[in-house]
């Protein structure tokens, strides 16, 4: 039973690293619970040389297992720009760079809550499923580990540790959050397993869940893939 934390900076393929996880379990047929988190991208006109080819204009959020699309943030400037930001909101409050709304935060709260109805000790907890998944979060922010707003139903998920139906869970986080997120859930889950988006870290991942062997109690270092591109 292992809590993994999908940690780096922007842009160094966390998402994409996600969706290959995903993917490879989904071929064990072994589900997938949570969110995954996409952004949106544009080219760049005329980048400079050494810039990023894509520009990040927003992010989406991908509701496993089932594959529901929600448009989940755009970048603050752009929000105010196109007259969608509202100052009243979380994000706002909270003077995120990205604006998102309350309303697809309830959306994707929903999700989790629908699970957390079935842990053991949950709110309005009923039996747990008899097979173990993977709950899968991306990501947890400043919403969440700084103001306990945001995707609250996914940190209640985790702060529940192992289950019946969520054995492993895996958390995205930013690397400056790191030391917030492993002190608030590493006790419920027995410590936590910091990972990058590496080979190395998706057998681990892997062979965890699938039972295959046991998890290392730590991963080897790891760096930016330097050939990684953004998609839109």
């Amino acid at each position: 039973m292992m809590l993994f934390v999908l940690t780096g900076n922007v842009q160094i393929g966390k998402t994409r690293w996600l969706q290959q996880l995903v993917g490879n379990l989904d071929a064990h047929d072994v589900p997938t619970f949570g969110v995954i988190a996409p952004g949106q991208w544009a080219p760049r006109q005329s980048p400079a040389p050494g810039e990023e080819p894509f520009d990040k204009l927003g992010i989406d959020n991908v509701l496993l297992p089932e594959g529901t699309m929600v448009p989940f943030a755009r970048r603050a400037d752009l929000a105010r720009e196109n007259g969608t930001f509202d100052e009243g909101s979380q994000a706002a409050q909270a003077e995120l760079a990205w604006h998102i709304s309350d309303e697809a935060i309830a959306v994707v709260n929903s999700h989790f809550a629908k699970a957390l109805e079935k842990v053991p000790g949950g709110e309005g907890a009923k039996p747990a499923a008899p097979s173990g998944s993977l709950l899968v979060i991306d990501e947890l922010g400043r919403l969440e580990l700084l103001h306990d707003q945001g995707l609250t139903a996914a940190v209640a998920l985790l702060e529940c540790g192992p289950t019946p139906r969520f054995p492993h869970a895996l958390a995205v986080v930013r690397d400056y959050l790191l030391p917030q997120a492993v002190q608030r859930f590493g006790a419920a889950w027995n410590g936590a397993t910091v990972i990058g988006p590496t080979a190395q870290a998706l057998e681990l991942v892997e062979s965890a869940v699938l039972g295959e062997a046991p998890a290392a109690a730590s991963a080897a270092p790891y760096s930016s893939p330097a050939s990684w591109r953004p998609t839109r």
